[in-house]
């Protein structure tokens, strides 16, 4: 075996997102990934005016645990529970939160 060949590239270039899922799987951190882009993404989520009343958000066992500091919020949150939780399936895929805890 050459000291060329050994370090030579793959002839196929794969697409970064490609590679970048590819690596997520090999090391088995999908959920997880999906996780922190998902409390990355909470802003984007639930808007502004949610998110300005925001104080933390936390993912444990697949229950995704937001505190606020308004009550209304908190409220109007709870109250549309399950389409938060078809948003966040739509968006994130299945599994990744099964339920939404306010506080």
């Amino acid at each position: 075996m050459s000291k060329d060949s050994y370090f030579s590239r793959k002839k196929e270039a794969a697409p970064l997102e490609s590679a970048f899922n590819d690596l997520l799987k090999a090391y088995r951190l999908e959920g997880k990934f999906r996780e922190k882009s998902l409390i990355h993404d909470w802003p984007e989520i639930v808007g502004k005016t949610i998110a300005d009343r925001t104080d933390s958000v936390s993912i444990k066992d697949k229950k995704l645990y937001v505190k606020l500091s308004s009550g209304p919020v908190k409220k109007e949150l709870m109250m549309n529970k399950s389409k938060m939780l078809m948003l966040i399936e739509e968006r994130y895929g299945k599994g990744v939160v099964d339920d939404l805890i306010c506080f």
